[in-house]
């Protein structure tokens, strides 16, 4: 198995790979302070097979740097491994996209049985029973996050642009493409996500934020 440890921390990534050690020996371990410094690595060895990442670091909003590597690299699984242990996050983290969620806190039986778990291409949870609480508060986020999840990758890097205030001419020159063609992603983000304006996207991003997961 070959592993990379996506997190700002270097004593909890020791830690981390110090537990992966006792219980896969022979796993090769890749690690990155910043989600840049992943993307690199990433692209570097392709043959990576789980992306282990915390949500919170610094630089990232709310779920945008795991999206970020999703959109990037949509084959390699992510296990969100983070101290952000409330229901309606890691609901959220697994409806966007994540192959699993362990809390920082978990036993080193717990990371062994969510990366084999992941392996076999199934999803790991760490508490149904809280994650499905979760569900039943918060339909109406979890249908923002289902309508942002059916975007292309082109459409999420447009959405998190508009997320941040970013106009047309700025998303295009960004992103090297004409503003007609981001007129064309705008239009299209917004029949998906079943808006009529750009303020009305933004509003549905904010379900990619930890401060509207946790209202």
């Amino acid at each position: 198995m070959h592993i990379i440890l996506v997190d700002d921390h270097p004593l909890f990534r020791e830690a981390l790979r110090s537990t992966i050690r006792i219980g896969l020996s022979h796993a090769r371990i890749e690690e990155a302070d910043s989600i840049e410094a992943a993307k690199t690595v990433l692209a570097e060895r392709p043959g990576i097979d789980v992306i282990v990442l915390d949500l919170s670091m610094k630089g990232v909003s709310g779920f945008d740097g795991m999206m970020s590597l999703r959109i990037r690299f949509p084959r390699i699984p992510i296990l969100v491994c983070s101290g952000l242990e409330e229901g309606r996050i890691v609901r959220e983290a697994l409806r966007l996209g994540a192959a699993g969620f362990v809390p920082k806190s978990a036993t080193r039986a717990t990371y062994m049985e969510a990366l084999e778990c992941i392996m076999r291409g199934s999803i790991f949870v760490p508490d149904l029973a809280q994650v499905q609480e979760a569900e039943a508060e918060a339909s109406e986020t979890a249908d923002a996050s289902a309508r942002i999840a059916a975007l292309t990758p082109a459409q999420m890097n447009v959405l998190s642009m508009i997320k941040r205030g970013k106009l047309n001419k700025q998303i295009a020159f960004e992103l090297g493409i004409g503003d007609s063609m981001v007129k064309a992603h705008v239009s299209e983000i917004m029949r998906k996500l079943g808006v009529r304006n750009r303020t009305q996207v933004a509003l549905c991003a904010s379900a990619l934020d930890f401060d509207r997961v946790g209202m």
